[in-house]
């Protein structure tokens, strides 16, 4: 058997050949596999679990759909879509991950997570969003009338793009000092995030109590003229692309 890991697929309605790739990936591929782990970004935007848009109910159809083939379908927030809830996860037969998730792929430990909290040289971006993630704020944000929602995300996009385009790609990209810190905290050797568009997979020497250890972060990419999957199985981890 074997698992498959995405992340960042940015769908939105301005991007119908990514929803339509999307939707190939899941009939051809992921029915075929024991699990699919999204770690986060899947939606451009995601307003709350009441959006009617035609987007969001046929990709809540379509995993459903997975799901009730017999995949395992799990989701882990994004930066994008972190307004996702138990709503979307009931109706969508997915199952909702903390922000670090430790997993056990075929006798190898891994720990999974978006990767935006990997990112703390970007104290704006850290910031920011502890401040839109504060659970009081998140529910009142809920309670806002739907078109409301969608303007506040509309600028929030808007403010984004502005904020990056001005940042270098050191400050967003993950801080390595981070990462070891975060591996060391959960006791494990290898991670896999996404988030920062930057595919890859690192090898490099993690320093311990007990001495130095082999490590590995592997980062998925967003999907756009291709697309990132990891596979894993028995055989191990493997980072691929694949045309969309």
């Amino acid at each position: 058997m074997k698992t498959l890991l995405i992340s960042d697929l940015h769908l939105s309605p301005e991007r119908p050949a990514v929803t339509a790739a999307f939707s190939r990936f899941l009939k051809d591929r992921a029915s075929h596999c024991e699990a699919l782990y999204i770690l986060g970004d899947l939606f451009e935007a995601w307003i709350g679990d009441d959006d009617p848009a035609e987007l969001s109910q046929s990709v809540i159809a379509e995993l459903k759909a997975l799901s009730d083939n017999g995949v395992s379908v799990y989701f882990l927030h994004g930066n994008r879509d972190f307004a996702i809830g138990r709503r979307f996860a009931r109706e969508s037969g997915c199952h909702l991950l903390k922000e670090l998730h430790l997993v056990d792929f075929y006798g190898e430990k891994v720990l999974l997570l978006h990767g935006d909290t990997l990112c703390t040289e970007d104290v704006e971006y850290q910031r920011a969003r502890r401040l839109i993630r504060n659970p009081l704020l998140l529910m009142l944000a809920k309670r806002l009338p739907l078109k409301t929602r969608q303007k506040i995300a509309i600028k929030g996009r808007e403010k984004s793009r502005a904020s990056t385009s001005n940042k270098s790609d050191y400050i967003m990209d993950v801080s390595q000092t981070t990462v070891a810190t975060t591996l060391l905290e959960q006791g494990v050797t290898t991670m896999i995030h996404g988030h920062t568009h930057r595919p890859g997979d690192h090898r490099f020497k993690l320093e311990t109590r007990n001495g130095t250890r082999e490590a590995r972060r592997m980062v998925l990419g967003d999907w756009g003229d291709k697309g990132w999957v990891i596979e894993a199985s028995s055989a191990g981890l493997q980072l691929e692309p694949f045309p969309t």
